[in-house]
């Protein structure tokens, strides 16, 4: 390694970064530990066990980690398109001899008790071939070819991930969206995009044909109003041609194309139903257990909701309810704050690059963690619908620890190099 490496490593890494990453991966080890503790194996680093197992993800992940930042940063943008065609690649091959668990064709088995989830992988290397996409000459994200290629770059192994099914990593996905903002999308967009939100819950909760009727006065009376300014009128209707066919299809597809217990979800989070011992069992058992934990939890290992399995997957996409009910109010604020200044530092290297595409791909990466932060959090105490992804860095699991770690550390290594020196 020449001697700019070693300063680069030594020197330029942002090791603030480095130590949220540590402190996340730690309070994940101990709280999965906890989760899923077993009397007869009580080590915490007894691999037979998955706190054991998570261990070894966690000194794995780090030794990919240390790669990374030894890798020339050059490397990372020339193979981007190698890594999204391979992770695309092997999303079509968990297609065809992929393992089936809860419902996902998700898995791939590599042997020895471990299993590859390719759609965690998927999300990095989307990040860097979108960065590449998007920072190269003469693109403008404003322009529709270029708008509909990005959108294509993240499009696509969404499709594939939704054939596995698995929602809720292809909603991931979805957060990209705010990268493309921050390139010069237009602000109308997020607009739209929450109207959109606002006029599907709507549309569930009333008769669509009333909210239809709705919308039809409201753009009379503003055409009436306006019937001055063609352009806002000719701007109304197509909005209001736009409303009523999205009103209807969604109609259609919560009637025909989502499953039973998706609807279900839906309607247990809208208030249309109410089945706390079905469907809504798992998220009221952790709004039990974290309401159990008030201000400074039960303890280490002594969470009664926790030590007698209440909450299922609790150490996957229900681990923040073991914080809530061991740490109480004082740990959980502790844990979103950890991952706040994470991601706001995430934003603050991003914007201090000097290669457009060290930015984009910081953006990438903000996005991603703020989506699974915000909806793994939001599912724990009832306020977003149950769509089983991981809490970054917490949650078990090798391929969503290694993949969350090679995103954060594909960014540190680009800010390591943002001085010119690799």
């Amino acid at each position: 390694m020449s001697i700019n490496n070693q300063r680069s490593f030594f020197f330029n890494v942002d090791w603030l970064t480095v130590l949220l990453y540590l402190a996340l991966c730690t309070i994940g080890w101990f709280n999965i530990h906890a989760a899923v503790f077993d009397e007869k194996h009580p080590s915490i680093i007894d691999a037979s066990t998955n706190y054991g197992k998570q261990f070894i993800y966690i000194n794995v992940s780090i030794v990919v980690a240390i790669v990374i930042l030894l890798l020339e940063s050059r490397f990372l943008t020339a193979l981007a398109p190698a890594f999204y065609g391979i992770t695309v690649l092997l999303l079509i091959l968990v297609l065809v001899v992929g393992r089936n668990v809860g419902g996902n064709q998700a898995w791939i088995n590599i042997g020895g008790g471990f299993r590859l989830q390719p759609s965690e992988f998927a999300k990095f290397s989307t990040c860097l071939l979108l960065a590449r996409y998007l920072s190269s000459v003469n693109i403008k994200v404003t322009e529709l070819k270029s708008f509909l290629i990005a959108a294509a770059i993240i499009g696509f192994p969404m499709l594939l991930i939704m054939l596995q099914p698995d929602t809720g990593s292809t909603l991931v996905f979805c957060s990209l969206i705010f990268v493309l903002y921050r390139e010069g999308l237009s602000p109308y967009f997020l607009v739209i995009s929450g109207l959109l939100i606002v006029l599907f819950v709507v549309s569930l909760l009333y008769n669509p044909l009333y909210v239809v009727l709705t919308l039809v006065i409201i753009a009379a009376l503003i055409i009436f109003l306006f019937r001055k300014h063609r352009q806002l009128i000719f701007t109304m209707l197509v909005g209001l041609a736009i409303s009523v066919t999205f009103i209807f299809c969604v109609k259609f597809i919560y009637s025909h194309v989502l499953k039973p217990h998706q609807t279900e979800r839906i309607n247990i989070l809208l208030g249309i139903t109410t089945d706390l011992r079905g469907k809504g069992y798992n998220v009221n058992q952790s709004k039990i257990a974290i309401g159990s934990g008030k201000l400074w939890g039960k303890g280490y290992l002594h969470g009664t909701q926790t030590k007698y399995a209440f909450v299922p997957e609790q150490s996957t996409d229900f681990i923040f309810c073991t914080v809530g009910e061991e740490w109480g109010f004082a740990g959980s604020v502790v844990v979103i704050g950890l991952y706040l200044f994470l991601i706001l530092r995430v934003i603050y290297l991003a914007e201090r690059q000097r290669s457009p595409f060290s930015r984009i791909y910081g953006y990438g990466v903000a996005s991603v963690l703020f989506f699974h932060v915000v909806i793994n959090i939001g599912m724990t105490i009832g306020i977003v619908p149950v769509i089983g992804i991981p809490l970054p860095f917490i949650s078990y699991g090798g391929s969503s620890l290694l993949s969350f770690t090679i995103l954060l550390f594909i960014l540190v290594k680009l800010d390591s190099n943002r001085m010119g020196i690799v």
